[in-house]
């Protein structure tokens, strides 16, 4: 899980993103509208995202089509520490 967020989050220029999304559907399942408008990002990208982090199993959703709510997988809340961790190696706190 460590080096799949390393990927996603450290390693890559749409990190700081991916990781407020994570962040943002930890407080509250949303979905790809609600995320846009809350994080001030176009629609496409916060849609790339999502399903970026879906495909590596970091998110999950619930839904379909503009009701699909996101929300972290179970494998994500397991390793929460290693995010933590990964964010204040890759200085990415805010």
């Amino acid at each position: 899980m460590e080096k799949v967020l390393w990927w996603l989050i450290g390693g890559t220029r749409g990190g700081k993103n991916r990781l407020r999304i994570i962040r943002k559907v930890k407080e509250e399942p949303m979905n790809a509208n609600q995320l846009s408008e809350e994080l001030d990002l176009d629609y496409k990208t916060i849609r790339h995202h999502l399903d970026t982090l879906e495909e590596n199993k970091i998110v999950t959703s619930i839904g379909d089509q503009y009701g699909k709510n996101y929300f972290p997988s179970d494998w994500m809340e397991d390793n929460i520490e290693s995010l933590k961790k990964i964010t204040e190696e890759a200085d990415l706190n805010d």
